[in-house]
């Protein structure tokens, strides 16, 4: 989960940024709005940072202030995201996990675009080849 800010601005709607991903900010006519708005900005930064090869920093801890929210992301842009760390840590790059796989290049690739509908399944696998595991956990909703 990252945390947003949701600041009140001047012209009467709520601006949410993130600290952790600078270039991220929205808005929206009401704060439930913007924070509509905010897991799709935060997943299209991501992507854009996936693209580029570049690190994905993990959520700062939440701090308890009022103007601070939040974000939860879909489990499965949690676990694409999770394997591009991992693999980028590990300098393993799309065709060496291909490889690993037996699979072809653009398959792997799927598996980095968050706007692609992977199965679990495929992330499980592609996490254990760079010797990792996926665990699914459930917690009582907030």
């Amino acid at each position: 989960m990252y945390t947003v800010i949701l600041t009140l601005d001047d012209n009467g709607t709520f601006l949410m940024t993130c600290p952790d991903l600078p270039e991220v900010a929205t808005f929206g006519e009401k704060a439930e709005d913007a924070m509509h708005k905010a897991a799709d900005a935060i997943e299209e930064a991501l992507a854009v940072r996936i693209s580029r090869r570049e690190e994905i920093p993990m959520p700062s801890a939440a701090l308890q202030e009022r103007h601070r929210r939040s974000v939860r992301l879909p489990p499965l842009t949690v676990a694409k995201v999770e394997l591009y760390r991992a693999a980028r840590a590990q300098g393993v790059s799309k065709a060496e996990l291909a490889r690993r796989l037996g699979w072809h290049g653009p398959q792997v690739g799927r598996l980095f675009d968050l706007n692609h509908r992977s199965t679990i399944e495929h992330i499980d696998q592609a996490l254990h080849a760079i010797g990792k595991r996926l665990d699914v956990s459930v917690q009582d909703a907030a």
